[in-house]
């Protein structure tokens, strides 16, 4: 591991813990050249399965691209960054589980709005108008009241 601060790649580890999710060990290292302390990760790296698009296109499974677009839908709404970090984080092991090497897009997006419907009903409405692509205002609007039905029969 090379060292951020003086780039030497001799060190040692002065402490090792897992993570709390059991999915990443932390350690502490110690520059044997310059003497600073430095933390790093370490977790298993697997194959993800390949995201199949609606049309037909294949691309690797993009967490950033997952992450950033529940954050758009959230923006000033009251859910953490630590609850987005979570849910996302555990997307991948959810994905492996399934045994599959590929997957569809609609499958991950249906996960997200799953979660988003959970947390907040606005987010949920920001990232499915984007993710089932209304197209007009009627598409919406069942949708919204479809939404309001719900949480109706759920307050009874």
């Amino acid at each position: 591991m090379k060292c951020p601060f003086c780039g030497d790649i001799k060190n040692k580890v002065v402490d090792s813990r897992l993570s709390k999710d059991n999915l990443m060990i932390r350690r502490r290292r110690e520059c044997l050249n310059c003497g600073k302390r430095f933390t790093t990760y370490e977790k298993v790296v697997s194959a993800l399965p390949m995201v199949v698009k609606k049309d037909g296109r294949r691309e690797r499974f993009n967490l950033e691209k997952i992450r950033s677009g529940i954050q758009k839908a959230c923006q000033k709404r009251p859910i953490s960054t630590n609850d987005i970090d979570e849910f996302v984080d555990s997307l991948p092991q959810i994905f492996q589980q399934s045994g599959f090497r590929e997957i569809n897009s609609s499958d991950i997006g249906e996960k997200v709005i799953e979660k988003l419907k959970e947390w907040d009903d606005v987010a949920y409405v920001r990232f499915s108008s984007v993710y089932k692509q209304f197209k007009d205002i009627n598409e919406f609007m069942t949708e919204l009241k479809d939404l309001l039905d719900e949480r109706g029969k759920e307050g009874l």
